[in-house]
């Protein structure tokens, strides 16, 4: 199985199909998505090696991410084939929620288990602001629909300050709504480190709220992601933060990350990426490949580099998905 130095088993992997996004999210691509084309980022058969050799060693839950997988004209076809990945048990995918009413019931027959929808706000002006796009009740309406096809869904918020940092509007969806709603931290990236100075709110704040309000923690699974997640008897969600600046974020690390372009990231925040695509040209090659992850791995750090303000290669967070 894929494990560090560190003893930490990786049973998750977050693989990224493009960077391209189509929204203009305020912590994220402000101005647009200017980077590679789609040309440069891995063929639907270098991403089923690239699946193949991650199950062959322990990992148990794909997530595809982008920038916005949706952008993909393939993407039915790509969780089809992560779902006919030998020991694969759960297949994710991360959307901004475009175009997601007439797709949700696709993707599910696909095969996919999970969707995470990012939804800054449940006000209208507010989500058009944050995002660039008037779609909140589109967005709405198909995490209906992804419910009705039988997907588990997870709501994304970046909680920030002077802009979304109240639970009020939240919580009171949260009593009648079965998703679980997910507060993240504004992380610093390189693009723009004003902006982690402007709307940064340490989410241990927020737990000792619901904490006191009667929220209880979940169990984790072995290959959730990093939120810590609560629930209340008194509502059908659930809330779960993600405290990238919590001292003790990085020890339950489960996740490896591999880029669009085909590079292995081994941490969202690291100082660069490892190039697999020589190896994923013919399934041969699978050996060498493993070879290739279990070495890189030999360079994972204990934890991140935020704490002193490093925010490693990471220019925003399209690049990697999150």
């Amino acid at each position: 199985m894929f494990a560090d130095q560190f003893g930490r088993r990786f049973y998750y992997l977050r693989l990224s199909i493009t960077e391209i996004c189509n929204f203009r999210c305020t912590y994220c691509l402000p101005n647009g998505y200017s980077g590679p084309s789609a040309s440069a980022f891995m063929r639907r058969d270098e991403l089923r090696r690239v699946m193949r050799v991650f199950a062959e060693h322990g990992t148990r839950k794909i997530r595809l991410t982008g920038g916005e997988p949706t952008i993909r004209k393939d993407l039915d076809a790509i969780i089809a084939d992560a779902r006919a990945t030998p020991d694969i048990e759960r297949v994710a995918l991360t959307s901004n929620g475009y175009r997601l009413p007439e797709r949700a019931a696709g993707w599910a027959a696909a095969g996919l288990d999970q969707l995470n929808v990012s939804i800054d706000s449940l006000d209208p002006a507010q989500f058009q602001a944050i995002t660039g796009h008037d779609r909140l009740q589109e967005v709405l309406r198909g995490l209906d629909c992804a419910l009705e096809a039988g997907l588990t869904v997870k709501v994304n918020a970046v909680y920030m300050r002077g802009v979304n940092d109240h639970l009020g509007s939240f919580l009171h969806w949260l009593r009648d709504m079965p998703i679980t709603m997910r507060f993240i931290e504004v992380m610093e990236t390189g693009a723009d480190p004003g902006f982690y100075e402007r709307h940064h709110v340490p989410l241990s704040q927020v737990k000792q709220q619901l904490l006191l309000e009667g929220w209880q923690p979940v169990v984790k699974r072995r290959d959730a992601g990093p939120a810590q997640e609560f629930w209340h008897p008194d509502y059908a969600g659930r809330i779960g933060l993600i405290m990238p600046y919590s001292p003790d974020f990085c020890t339950t690390c489960n996740r490896l990350r591999v880029s669009a372009q085909g590079k292995l990231h081994l941490c969202l925040f690291g100082d660069h990426g490892y190039d697999l695509r020589p190896w994923l040209q013919h399934d041969e090659q699978a050996d060498e490949l493993a070879a290739v992850i279990r070495s890189s791995l030999g360079d994972k750090k204990a934890t991140h580099g935020l704490h002193e303000r490093d925010t490693g290669i990471t220019r925003d967070l399209s690049m990697l998905g999150g």
